[in-house]
Protein backbone atom coordinates (compact mmCIF):
# COMPACT_ATOMS: atom_id res chain seq x y z
CA UNK A 1 0.00 0.00 0.00
CA UNK A 2 1.43 3.39 -0.99
CA UNK A 3 0.30 6.39 1.04
CA UNK A 4 2.72 8.80 -0.65
CA UNK A 5 0.97 12.07 -1.56
CA UNK A 6 3.97 14.21 -2.51
CA UNK A 7 6.65 13.49 -5.09
CA UNK A 8 10.09 12.93 -3.52
CA UNK A 9 11.59 16.25 -2.47
CA UNK A 10 8.25 18.09 -2.34
CA UNK A 11 6.04 18.85 0.65
CA UNK A 12 2.26 19.05 0.65
CA UNK A 13 1.70 18.62 4.39
CA UNK A 14 1.16 21.77 6.43
CA UNK A 15 1.32 21.17 10.20
CA UNK A 16 -1.36 22.67 12.44
CA UNK A 17 -0.72 24.85 15.46
CA UNK A 18 -4.04 23.68 16.94
CA UNK A 19 -6.39 20.81 16.17
CA UNK A 20 -9.80 21.65 17.68
CA UNK A 21 -11.62 18.97 19.61
CA UNK A 22 -14.28 18.59 16.89
CA UNK A 23 -11.56 17.84 14.35
CA UNK A 24 -9.88 15.35 16.71
CA UNK A 25 -13.22 13.56 17.13
CA UNK A 26 -13.93 13.60 13.38
CA UNK A 27 -10.50 12.17 12.55
CA UNK A 28 -10.86 9.53 15.23
CA UNK A 29 -14.26 8.39 13.95
CA UNK A 30 -13.01 8.30 10.38
CA UNK A 31 -10.00 6.16 11.30
CA UNK A 32 -12.00 3.76 13.47
CA UNK A 33 -14.44 3.29 10.57
CA UNK A 34 -11.66 2.32 8.17
CA UNK A 35 -11.41 -1.41 7.32
CA UNK A 36 -8.80 -3.29 9.32
CA UNK A 37 -5.72 -4.52 7.51
CA UNK A 38 -4.97 -8.15 8.48
CA UNK A 39 -1.91 -8.10 10.71
CA UNK A 40 0.75 -10.47 11.93
CA UNK A 41 1.75 -9.66 15.54
CA UNK A 42 4.96 -11.37 16.62
CA UNK A 43 7.08 -11.15 19.76
CA UNK A 44 10.83 -11.14 19.24
CA UNK A 45 13.06 -11.72 22.27
CA UNK A 46 16.75 -11.55 21.44
CA UNK A 47 19.98 -11.47 23.43
CA UNK A 48 22.71 -8.88 23.14
CA UNK A 49 26.01 -8.28 24.92
CA UNK A 50 26.85 -4.89 26.36
CA UNK A 51 29.58 -3.89 28.83
CA UNK A 52 30.50 -7.47 29.61
CA UNK A 53 26.94 -8.58 30.45
CA UNK A 54 24.22 -10.42 28.52
CA UNK A 55 20.79 -8.79 28.16
CA UNK A 56 17.50 -10.11 26.82
CA UNK A 57 15.56 -7.55 24.79
CA UNK A 58 11.90 -7.85 23.89
CA UNK A 59 9.93 -6.25 21.08
CA UNK A 60 6.49 -6.78 19.56
CA UNK A 61 6.32 -6.50 15.79
CA UNK A 62 3.14 -5.46 13.95
CA UNK A 63 3.03 -5.80 10.16
CA UNK A 64 0.48 -6.45 7.42
CA UNK A 65 0.20 -10.14 6.58
CA UNK A 66 0.48 -9.12 2.95
CA UNK A 67 3.91 -7.48 2.79
CA UNK A 68 2.86 -5.62 -0.35
CA UNK A 69 0.48 -3.61 1.85
CA UNK A 70 3.29 -2.07 3.91
CA UNK A 71 2.87 1.66 3.42
CA UNK A 72 5.48 3.85 1.78
CA UNK A 73 6.24 7.47 2.59
CA UNK A 74 7.11 10.51 0.52
CA UNK A 75 10.67 9.24 0.05
CA UNK A 76 9.42 6.02 -1.56
CA UNK A 77 10.66 3.80 1.28
CA UNK A 78 8.56 1.57 3.50
CA UNK A 79 7.33 3.25 6.67
CA UNK A 80 8.76 1.77 9.87
CA UNK A 81 7.47 3.09 13.21
CA UNK A 82 9.65 2.44 16.27
CA UNK A 83 7.72 2.85 19.52
CA UNK A 84 8.82 3.13 23.15
CA UNK A 85 6.45 3.11 26.11
CA UNK A 86 6.57 5.47 29.09
CA UNK A 87 7.97 5.15 32.58
CA UNK A 88 5.54 2.58 33.95
CA UNK A 89 5.00 0.24 31.03
CA UNK A 90 6.23 -2.27 28.51
CA UNK A 91 5.31 -2.90 24.88
CA UNK A 92 1.78 -3.90 25.92
CA UNK A 93 1.22 -0.30 27.02
CA UNK A 94 1.43 0.89 23.39
CA UNK A 95 -0.79 -1.66 21.66
CA UNK A 96 -3.52 0.84 20.66
CA UNK A 97 -1.05 3.15 18.92
CA UNK A 98 0.75 0.24 17.23
CA UNK A 99 -2.47 -1.28 15.89
CA UNK A 100 -3.65 2.10 14.63
CA UNK A 101 -0.46 2.70 12.65
CA UNK A 102 -0.29 -0.86 11.33
CA UNK A 103 -3.90 -2.07 11.20
CA UNK A 104 -5.36 1.11 9.71
CA UNK A 105 -2.49 2.59 7.69
CA UNK A 106 -0.26 -0.38 6.84
CA UNK A 107 2.93 0.76 8.56
CA UNK A 108 5.30 -1.80 10.04
CA UNK A 109 5.67 -1.14 13.76
CA UNK A 110 8.21 -2.33 16.31
CA UNK A 111 7.32 -1.65 19.97
CA UNK A 112 10.28 -2.20 22.29
CA UNK A 113 10.31 -2.78 26.03
CA UNK A 114 12.97 -1.02 28.15
CA UNK A 115 15.73 -3.39 29.37
CA UNK A 116 14.58 -5.39 32.40
CA UNK A 117 10.89 -4.48 32.07
CA UNK A 118 9.64 -7.58 30.23
CA UNK A 119 8.55 -10.35 32.59
CA UNK A 120 10.52 -13.16 30.99
CA UNK A 121 9.20 -15.62 33.58
CA UNK A 122 5.63 -15.44 32.26
CA UNK A 123 4.45 -16.18 28.70
CA UNK A 124 1.75 -13.54 29.20
CA UNK A 125 4.46 -11.02 30.21
CA UNK A 126 2.19 -9.81 33.03
CA UNK A 127 3.80 -9.21 36.42
CA UNK A 128 2.14 -10.96 39.39
CA UNK A 129 0.94 -9.34 42.60
CA UNK A 130 1.75 -5.78 43.56
CA UNK A 131 4.98 -3.81 43.23
CA UNK A 132 5.55 -3.79 47.00
CA UNK A 133 5.19 -7.26 48.49
CA UNK A 134 3.59 -8.06 51.87
CA UNK A 135 7.02 -8.98 53.29
CA UNK A 136 8.45 -5.57 52.37
CA UNK A 137 10.46 -6.72 49.34
CA UNK A 138 9.75 -5.17 45.96
CA UNK A 139 9.36 -6.02 42.30
CA UNK A 140 12.71 -5.87 40.44
CA UNK A 141 13.78 -6.06 36.78
CA UNK A 142 14.56 -9.23 34.85
CA UNK A 143 17.42 -8.27 32.57
CA UNK A 144 18.22 -11.84 31.51
CA UNK A 145 16.03 -14.95 31.45
CA UNK A 146 16.61 -17.08 34.53
CA UNK A 147 18.44 -14.34 36.45
CA UNK A 148 16.69 -12.64 39.37
CA UNK A 149 17.55 -9.84 41.75
CA UNK A 150 17.33 -11.22 45.30
CA UNK A 151 16.35 -9.11 48.34
CA UNK A 152 19.85 -9.26 49.79
CA UNK A 153 21.05 -7.13 46.84
CA UNK A 154 19.10 -4.00 47.81
CA UNK A 155 17.80 -1.83 50.60
CA UNK A 156 14.19 -0.59 50.51
CA UNK A 157 13.99 3.13 51.26
CA UNK A 158 10.94 5.35 51.80
CA UNK A 159 11.81 8.77 50.39
CA UNK A 160 9.80 11.91 51.26
CA UNK A 161 12.10 14.48 49.59
CA UNK A 162 9.69 15.02 46.65
CA UNK A 163 6.47 14.47 48.56
CA UNK A 164 4.75 17.51 47.03
CA UNK A 165 4.98 15.86 43.58
CA UNK A 166 4.98 12.13 44.33
CA UNK A 167 3.86 11.55 47.90
CA UNK A 168 6.10 9.01 49.64
CA UNK A 169 8.38 7.36 47.11
CA UNK A 170 9.62 3.79 47.57
CA UNK A 171 13.02 3.01 46.08
CA UNK A 172 15.16 -0.11 45.95
CA UNK A 173 18.75 0.99 46.51
CA UNK A 174 21.22 -1.47 44.99
CA UNK A 175 24.15 -2.46 47.20
CA UNK A 176 27.67 -1.97 45.79
CA UNK A 177 29.25 -5.07 44.30
CA UNK A 178 25.96 -6.89 43.69
CA UNK A 179 24.57 -7.95 40.32
CA UNK A 180 21.80 -5.39 40.87
CA UNK A 181 24.42 -2.63 41.23
CA UNK A 182 26.23 -3.80 38.09
CA UNK A 183 23.04 -3.93 36.03
CA UNK A 184 21.84 -0.53 37.26
CA UNK A 185 25.18 0.94 36.17
CA UNK A 186 25.24 -0.70 32.73
CA UNK A 187 21.64 -0.59 31.45
CA UNK A 188 21.99 2.74 29.54
CA UNK A 189 24.44 1.21 27.06
CA UNK A 190 22.35 -1.97 26.86
CA UNK A 191 19.34 0.21 26.00
CA UNK A 192 21.27 1.98 23.26
CA UNK A 193 22.57 -1.25 21.76
CA UNK A 194 19.19 -2.97 22.08
CA UNK A 195 17.45 -0.22 20.11
CA UNK A 196 20.07 -0.35 17.39
CA UNK A 197 19.81 -4.13 17.13
CA UNK A 198 15.99 -4.11 17.07
CA UNK A 199 15.99 -1.66 14.16
CA UNK A 200 18.66 -3.60 12.28
CA UNK A 201 16.60 -6.77 12.68
CA UNK A 202 13.27 -5.36 11.55
CA UNK A 203 13.92 -2.19 9.52
CA UNK A 204 16.73 -2.85 7.00
CA UNK A 205 18.36 0.42 5.98
CA UNK A 206 17.87 -0.10 2.25
CA UNK A 207 14.12 -0.79 2.63
CA UNK A 208 12.76 1.37 5.47
CA UNK A 209 12.67 4.91 6.72
CA UNK A 210 12.12 4.81 10.46
CA UNK A 211 10.01 7.25 12.46
CA UNK A 212 10.52 7.04 16.21
CA UNK A 213 8.19 7.91 19.06
CA UNK A 214 8.55 7.51 22.82
CA UNK A 215 5.76 8.18 25.26
CA UNK A 216 6.87 10.44 28.11
CA UNK A 217 10.03 8.81 29.58
CA UNK A 218 10.53 7.02 26.27
CA UNK A 219 10.94 10.40 24.58
CA UNK A 220 14.51 11.23 25.66
CA UNK A 221 15.47 7.68 24.66
CA UNK A 222 14.23 8.04 21.07
CA UNK A 223 15.87 11.46 20.84
CA UNK A 224 19.10 9.84 22.07
CA UNK A 225 18.92 7.16 19.36
CA UNK A 226 17.66 9.33 16.49
CA UNK A 227 21.21 10.23 15.32
CA UNK A 228 22.70 6.82 16.02
CA UNK A 229 20.67 4.83 13.43
CA UNK A 230 21.23 5.95 9.81
CA UNK A 231 17.67 5.42 8.50
CA UNK A 232 15.78 7.18 11.28
CA UNK A 233 14.00 9.91 9.30
CA UNK A 234 11.93 11.70 11.93
CA UNK A 235 10.56 11.94 15.45
CA UNK A 236 6.80 11.54 15.99
CA UNK A 237 6.82 13.26 19.34
CA UNK A 238 3.33 12.73 20.78
CA UNK A 239 3.45 13.43 24.54
CA UNK A 240 7.12 12.64 23.98
CA UNK A 241 9.60 14.33 26.33
CA UNK A 242 12.61 15.95 24.61
CA UNK A 243 16.36 15.41 24.99
CA UNK A 244 17.34 15.01 28.63
CA UNK A 245 19.17 18.35 28.82
CA UNK A 246 16.01 20.11 27.61
CA UNK A 247 13.81 18.02 29.88
CA UNK A 248 16.02 19.05 32.79
CA UNK A 249 15.30 22.71 32.09
CA UNK A 250 11.63 21.96 31.43
CA UNK A 251 11.40 20.24 34.83
CA UNK A 252 13.14 23.12 36.58
CA UNK A 253 11.02 25.75 34.87
CA UNK A 254 8.48 27.22 37.27
CA UNK A 255 5.51 26.96 34.91
CA UNK A 256 5.65 23.33 33.82
CA UNK A 257 1.93 22.88 34.46
CA UNK A 258 0.97 26.03 32.59
CA UNK A 259 -1.82 28.31 33.69
CA UNK A 260 -5.23 26.83 34.53
CA UNK A 261 -8.26 29.07 34.78
CA UNK A 262 -8.68 30.22 38.36
CA UNK A 263 -5.12 29.32 39.38
CA UNK A 264 -1.86 31.21 39.13
CA UNK A 265 1.32 29.49 38.09
CA UNK A 266 3.72 28.55 40.88
CA UNK A 267 6.62 30.99 40.91
CA UNK A 268 9.28 29.03 42.78
CA UNK A 269 11.84 27.15 40.73
CA UNK A 270 12.09 23.41 41.30
CA UNK A 271 15.33 21.94 42.52
CA UNK A 272 17.22 19.80 39.99
CA UNK A 273 16.79 16.04 40.38
CA UNK A 274 19.62 14.14 42.08
CA UNK A 275 18.50 10.48 41.78
CA UNK A 276 21.49 8.13 42.28
CA UNK A 277 22.04 5.64 39.45
CA UNK A 278 21.61 2.69 41.83
CA UNK A 279 18.08 3.63 42.96
CA UNK A 280 15.14 1.90 41.31
CA UNK A 281 11.90 3.80 41.79
CA UNK A 282 9.00 1.48 42.68
CA UNK A 283 5.72 2.91 41.39
CA UNK A 284 2.37 2.72 43.23
CA UNK A 285 -1.15 4.14 42.91
CA UNK A 286 0.38 7.52 43.75
CA UNK A 287 1.73 7.76 40.22
CA UNK A 288 -1.79 7.73 38.81
CA UNK A 289 -2.99 10.17 41.48
CA UNK A 290 -0.42 12.80 40.50
CA UNK A 291 -1.88 12.82 36.97
CA UNK A 292 -5.54 12.35 37.90
CA UNK A 293 -5.65 15.60 39.88
CA UNK A 294 -4.37 17.99 37.17
CA UNK A 295 -6.37 16.16 34.47
CA UNK A 296 -9.62 16.49 36.44
CA UNK A 297 -8.82 20.14 37.13
CA UNK A 298 -8.30 20.82 33.43
CA UNK A 299 -11.42 18.96 32.32
CA UNK A 300 -13.81 19.82 35.18
CA UNK A 301 -12.33 22.84 36.91
CA UNK A 302 -11.98 23.28 40.70
CA UNK A 303 -15.30 21.49 41.23
CA UNK A 304 -13.39 18.24 40.62
CA UNK A 305 -12.16 18.43 44.22
CA UNK A 306 -15.75 18.05 45.39
CA UNK A 307 -15.70 14.47 44.14
CA UNK A 308 -12.34 13.53 45.62
CA UNK A 309 -13.51 10.13 46.98
CA UNK A 310 -14.77 9.25 43.50
CA UNK A 311 -11.48 10.38 41.96
CA UNK A 312 -9.57 8.20 44.39
CA UNK A 313 -11.78 5.24 43.51
CA UNK A 314 -10.85 5.80 39.86
CA UNK A 315 -7.18 6.00 40.81
CA UNK A 316 -7.25 2.76 42.80
CA UNK A 317 -9.30 0.96 40.12
CA UNK A 318 -6.73 2.05 37.54
CA UNK A 319 -3.89 0.76 39.70
CA UNK A 320 -5.61 -2.59 40.17
CA UNK A 321 -5.88 -2.96 36.38
CA UNK A 322 -2.37 -1.76 35.52
CA UNK A 323 -0.13 -3.16 38.26
CA UNK A 324 0.51 -6.13 35.94
CA UNK A 325 2.72 -3.77 33.93
CA UNK A 326 6.31 -3.36 35.24
CA UNK A 327 5.72 -0.17 37.27
CA UNK A 328 9.36 0.50 38.20
CA UNK A 329 11.69 3.13 36.83
CA UNK A 330 15.40 4.02 36.66
CA UNK A 331 15.64 6.38 33.70
CA UNK A 332 15.79 9.76 35.45
CA UNK A 333 19.58 9.84 35.11
CA UNK A 334 19.13 10.31 31.34
CA UNK A 335 15.72 11.95 31.11
CA UNK A 336 16.70 14.71 33.57
CA UNK A 337 20.42 14.90 32.74
CA UNK A 338 21.67 14.00 36.21
CA UNK A 339 25.34 14.41 35.38
CA UNK A 340 26.81 13.20 38.69
CA UNK A 341 24.77 9.99 38.52
CA UNK A 342 25.69 9.32 34.89
CA UNK A 343 29.37 9.76 35.75
CA UNK A 344 29.07 7.50 38.79
CA UNK A 345 27.37 4.78 36.71
CA UNK A 346 30.08 4.90 34.06
CA UNK A 347 32.80 4.81 36.71
CA UNK A 348 31.15 1.78 38.36
CA UNK A 349 31.21 -0.03 35.01
CA UNK A 350 34.83 1.00 34.40
CA UNK A 351 35.85 -0.35 37.79
CA UNK A 352 34.06 -3.66 37.19
CA UNK A 353 35.67 -4.06 33.76
CA UNK A 354 39.04 -2.79 35.04
CA UNK A 355 39.27 -0.31 32.17
CA UNK A 356 42.49 1.70 31.74
CA UNK A 357 42.15 5.44 32.50
CA UNK A 358 41.71 6.55 28.86
CA UNK A 359 38.94 3.98 28.23
CA UNK A 360 37.26 4.92 31.51
CA UNK A 361 37.27 8.59 30.47
CA UNK A 362 35.75 7.66 27.11
CA UNK A 363 32.99 5.69 28.83
CA UNK A 364 32.20 8.58 31.17
CA UNK A 365 31.99 10.91 28.16
CA UNK A 366 29.70 8.45 26.40
CA UNK A 367 27.33 8.35 29.38
CA UNK A 368 27.38 12.13 29.74
CA UNK A 369 26.36 12.38 26.09
CA UNK A 370 23.11 10.40 26.41
CA UNK A 371 20.95 13.45 27.33
CA UNK A 372 22.39 15.58 24.48
CA UNK A 373 22.39 15.52 20.68
CA UNK A 374 25.56 14.31 19.03
CA UNK A 375 27.71 17.11 17.63
CA UNK A 376 30.31 17.38 14.88
CA UNK A 377 30.59 17.92 11.14
CA UNK A 378 30.51 14.19 10.35
CA UNK A 379 27.58 13.41 12.66
CA UNK A 380 24.07 12.81 11.34
CA UNK A 381 21.92 15.85 12.26
CA UNK A 382 18.82 15.55 14.44
CA UNK A 383 16.00 14.67 12.00
CA UNK A 384 12.75 16.68 11.75
CA UNK A 385 10.50 16.62 14.82
CA UNK A 386 6.73 17.02 14.97
CA UNK A 387 5.51 17.47 18.55
CA UNK A 388 1.90 16.72 19.50
CA UNK A 389 0.62 17.56 22.96
CA UNK A 390 -2.77 16.76 24.50
CA UNK A 391 -5.18 19.37 25.83
CA UNK A 392 -5.07 18.25 29.45
CA UNK A 393 -1.54 16.90 29.68
CA UNK A 394 -0.01 17.25 33.13
CA UNK A 395 3.57 17.34 31.90
CA UNK A 396 3.36 18.93 28.44
CA UNK A 397 1.80 22.39 28.38
CA UNK A 398 1.86 24.69 25.36
CA UNK A 399 3.44 27.33 27.60
CA UNK A 400 6.49 25.27 28.50
CA UNK A 401 6.99 24.36 24.84
CA UNK A 402 6.83 28.00 23.73
CA UNK A 403 9.06 29.28 26.53
CA UNK A 404 11.56 26.43 26.94
CA UNK A 405 11.44 23.44 24.59
CA UNK A 406 11.15 25.02 21.13
CA UNK A 407 13.64 27.85 21.84
CA UNK A 408 16.20 25.32 23.11
CA UNK A 409 15.86 23.23 19.94
CA UNK A 410 16.42 26.40 17.91
CA UNK A 411 19.40 27.75 19.84
CA UNK A 412 21.12 24.74 21.43
CA UNK A 413 20.81 21.94 18.87
CA UNK A 414 23.30 22.41 16.02
CA UNK A 415 22.25 22.35 13.26
CA UNK A 416 18.74 23.20 14.43
CA UNK A 417 16.26 20.60 13.12
CA UNK A 418 12.83 21.34 11.69
CA UNK A 419 10.55 21.37 14.75
CA UNK A 420 6.84 22.14 15.00
CA UNK A 421 4.27 21.88 17.80
CA UNK A 422 0.61 20.89 17.40
CA UNK A 423 -1.75 21.04 20.35
CA UNK A 424 -4.76 18.73 20.18
CA UNK A 425 -8.01 20.02 21.67
CA UNK A 426 -8.61 16.74 23.51
CA UNK A 427 -6.76 14.04 25.39
CA UNK A 428 -4.45 13.67 28.37
CA UNK A 429 -0.86 12.57 28.86
CA UNK A 430 -1.84 8.87 28.69
CA UNK A 431 -3.22 9.53 25.25
CA UNK A 432 -5.09 6.25 24.76
CA UNK A 433 -7.29 7.10 27.79
CA UNK A 434 -10.94 7.12 26.75
CA UNK A 435 -13.11 10.22 27.02
CA UNK A 436 -16.51 11.15 25.54
CA UNK A 437 -16.61 10.44 21.77
CA UNK A 438 -13.01 9.16 21.91
CA UNK A 439 -13.10 5.47 22.94
CA UNK A 440 -9.31 5.06 22.62
CA UNK A 441 -8.44 8.65 23.38
CA UNK A 442 -6.64 10.66 20.72
CA UNK A 443 -4.70 7.65 19.35
CA UNK A 444 -6.57 7.33 16.00
CA UNK A 445 -6.30 11.06 15.29
CA UNK A 446 -2.60 11.03 16.23
CA UNK A 447 -1.85 8.14 13.85
CA UNK A 448 -3.83 9.82 11.06
CA UNK A 449 -1.99 13.13 11.55
CA UNK A 450 1.46 11.55 11.54
CA UNK A 451 0.78 9.37 8.50
CA UNK A 452 -0.36 12.54 6.72
CA UNK A 453 2.91 14.19 7.72
CA UNK A 454 5.02 11.27 6.53
CA UNK A 455 3.08 10.95 3.27
CA UNK A 456 3.06 14.70 2.71
CA UNK A 457 6.83 15.11 2.94
CA UNK A 458 7.17 16.89 6.31
CA UNK A 459 10.16 14.70 7.23
CA UNK A 460 11.97 15.11 3.92
CA UNK A 461 15.25 17.02 4.28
Amino acid sequence: MVVRTSPPGQTSFQPLAEMPRDDVVARSKAVLAMPDIPLRETEDVFRIEALGLEWDMGVMVYAPVDVDRIARGADGKKIGIFVLHGGSGDYKSMVDLCRAFSGKFGCKVVAMTFPGRLNLDEPSRDWPGDTIHPDGTVRTPIWKAGEHITPDQYEVVRDDRMRHRYGIRTVARAKPGTNFWNRMAAWPVAFEEGMKDAMRRHFPEDEFSIYVTGHSTGGPMVFMICQRVPNIAGVLAVENSPFGFIQEEQHNWSGALGKIEGFERVTTKRAPRTDPFNELYIRTWRDRARYAGPEALGQEGPAALMRLPWLMEEVLDWWDKTKARPQFKAEYVITHNIVASLEAAAQAVAERLKLPPDKARDLVAHYRGFPYPLAGETVKPVPPVLFVIAKDSRDHSAEVYREVVLPMFETQVKPAPKVFLTRFGAGVHTYHKAEPELPVGIVPAVAHYYVEAIAGGYFMV
